[in-house]
């Protein structure tokens, strides 16, 4: 039985449940907890590949279908504060009434599924950041995304727990964390792979022996562009100059560099010391009395 009467919990202002959980979560920040809230922003709880296939796959149970609306509903207007992703386990706190523990186990995928999966994938997959942003040919797609045999849970392979006072199997804040996992994958896609307990490199693993190397060019998506690599890792990539240019500059730097001599200069007693050998030169010189000097003309009709 419920712990309150009539079995439904008193109705707490939303003002007064955000004071209480600012105040918790401040709290578990000052002993080093690394409190996590899941923010939306929107409507659309996810956005990309990985955090739609995510919610697509929840909804797409019909076991959950009766709570999943009201668990949107609190993930979109903040009500989980913190959301913590682990090796098959989440935990989170959630904020209703009061504040809600959520407890979350997921069974690890079976060896033989996951090696399945992997041998189905091979060489469809071309790199890591294709696979976690998305980029993968249908075929993979739907072979990843598959109800059966595929690497998101089923309901039989979730067990979870609320600190809650509904006795529902799924109760509405567990309903919300489910939907935060998926806007968590969002920003964080490999938080899959360690929730499944499995390792996303092996879905390349055997890339050069699954996709022999050819003369042909790349088909059109399968390049990694500049600006996807400036996009992915927060860079501004600075754009390579024309061959034209390239060769230009190229030869501009093979070519010497001419420097112009220096002229010596003198030290001041160097110049005074010219001076004096000038003036001595000039006074050994004979002096010819200009009576003596003989006409221009006179020199030319000798010669």
């Amino acid at each position: 039985m419920s712990r309150y009467y009539g079995g439904f919990a008193p109705y707490v202002p939303v003002a007064e449940r955000r004071r209480k959980a600012m105040t918790r979560m401040e709290k578990l920040r000052k002993s080093g907890h690394p409190v996590a809230p899941v923010t939306i922003v929107g409507r659309k709880i996810a956005t990309t590949f990985w955090g739609l296939a995510w919610c697509d796959n929840l909804e797409s149970y019909g076991d959950y279908e009766n709570r999943l609306p009201r668990g949107r509903t609190y993930v979109r207007n903040g009500s989980v504060v913190d959301l913590q992703i682990a090796q098959g386990k989440v935990t989170a706190i959630v904020s209703g009434s009061e504040l809600y523990t959520v407890g979350i186990t997921i069974k690890e995928a079976a060896k033989t599924q996951w090696r399945a999966i992997c041998t189905d994938c091979a060489g469809g997959i071309g790199s890591l950041v294709e696979l976690l942003q998305g980029r993968i040919s249908k075929q993979v797609m739907e072979r990843l995304c598959r109800q059966n045999g595929g690497l998101f849970p089923r309901p039989a392979e979730i067990r979870f727990t609320c600190s809650c006072p509904d006795y529902a199997a799924m109760c509405k804040h567990v309903a919300a964390v489910l939907y935060g996992v998926g806007a968590r994958l969002d920003k964080s896609p490999e938080m899959l792979f360690r929730l499944r307990a499995v390792d996303e490199a092996e879905l390349i693993a055997n890339l050069d022996t699954a996709l022999p190397l050819s003369k042909t060019a790349p088909g059109a998506g399968r390049t990694l562009e500049m600006e996807d690599v400036s996009a992915l890792f927060g860079l501004d990539m600075a754009e390579a100059p024309p061959p034209v240019a390239a060769k230009t500059a190229a030869k501009a730097a093979s070519k010497p560099i001419k420097l112009p001599a220096a002229k010596a200069k003198s030290s001041p007693r160097q110049g005074a010391a010219t001076k004096r050998t000038r003036s001595t030169a000039r006074a050994k010189l004979p002096v010819v009395p200009e009576a003596k000097q003989k006409p221009v003309k006179w020199w030319l009709s000798k010669h």
